[in-house]
């Protein structure tokens, strides 16, 4: 295994800088690149995404890690933005994330440009990896943890509540803070459902190499969703159902160590890049 360094970079982004980690066993050599995105209420350096990532780049993989310019984090980790988080759409998250493909297939985050490239997401930034790997044809493979099936995750009622309300407030539990959620959150999302957010169409589309990894005990996300998404999903799909695993198979923020459910799915998922992107 090779021995990863760290470089730190910024890139101009939708609602402000985009903040980029990237670990890399070698900074010359082109090398198959791995983007790993966080969920709703995450950054790049939430629970297991750097230990993802190290182990990825101790593999021999570029493991990029990512906080969108909307996801309210700073770099220390502090939830200090969160007017930016306010304002984070699905579109500006999309759109965030090609600037940061851009920028590593031009060679510009401290390393050769990759011989090839995957995604990783987790919850929301699972559904995010399948609805990217449409734009952009150059994601051979695709892994997704316990990803959201669908963009819109309000009933009418309570749209109607927010959309009069302007603004709403949804519980940070681990933080115990309130963050603010403007309506033209939901409005991109209503306005762009069946269309650039439709996850449904992108995972019949995909037609790539997919793993879809989920917990059957998921709190957040259900494994219902997890099958509906599996059954219209295309060609080259696997799905992996961590028995009794939990939204972050067991994980917690800030890291206190691994878990059998965590184990499943790295292990199943580096297997699966690695025969995938070379």
């Amino acid at each position: 295994m090779a021995t990863p360094t760290l470089t730190q970079h910024v890139l101009p982004g939708a609602l402000g800088e985009i903040l980029v980690d990237v670990r890399a066993g070698s900074r010359t050599a082109a090398q198959p690149a791995v983007l790993l995105l966080h969920g709703f209420k995450g950054f790049k350096d939430f629970a297991f995404l750097p230990v993802l990532a190290d182990r990825l780049a101790r593999e021999g993989f570029l493991a990029i890690t990512v906080s969108v310019s909307g996801c309210g984090v700073d770099g220390s980790g502090e939830f200090s933005r969160l007017e930016r988080f306010a304002h984070n759409t699905y579109s500006k998250e999309l759109d965030d994330l090609h600037v940061v493909v851009a920028a590593l297939q031009r060679g510009d985050l401290a390393t050769a440009a990759p011989s090839s490239l995957g995604v990783l997401g987790h919850s929301r930034g699972g559904g995010m990896a399948v609805l990217l790997a449409r734009e952009i044809e150059a994601l051979a493979a695709v892994v997704t943890w316990n990803a959201i099936g669908r963009a819109r995750r309000h009933t009418d009622r309570e749209l109607a509540a927010w959309r009069a309300a302007g603004t709403i407030q949804i519980p940070h539990a681990r933080l115990k803070i309130r963050l603010p959620l403007s309506f033209d959150v939901a409005a991109d999302c209503l306005a762009k459902e069946h269309g650039r957010l439709d996850i449904p169409a992108a995972a019949s589309g995909l037609a790539r190499p997919w793993l879809q990894v989920h917990g059957t005990d998921d709190e957040t996300v259900p494994f219902a969703e997890a099958e509906e998404l599996a059954g219209v999903a295309g060609t080259g799909h696997e799905l992996l159902a961590i028995e009794g695993g939990a939204h972050t198979f067991g994980a917690n923020h800030p890291w206190q160590g691994s878990t059998a459910h965590f184990d499943q799915a790295l292990e199943a998922s580096v297997a699966f890049l690695g025969r995938h992107l070379d």
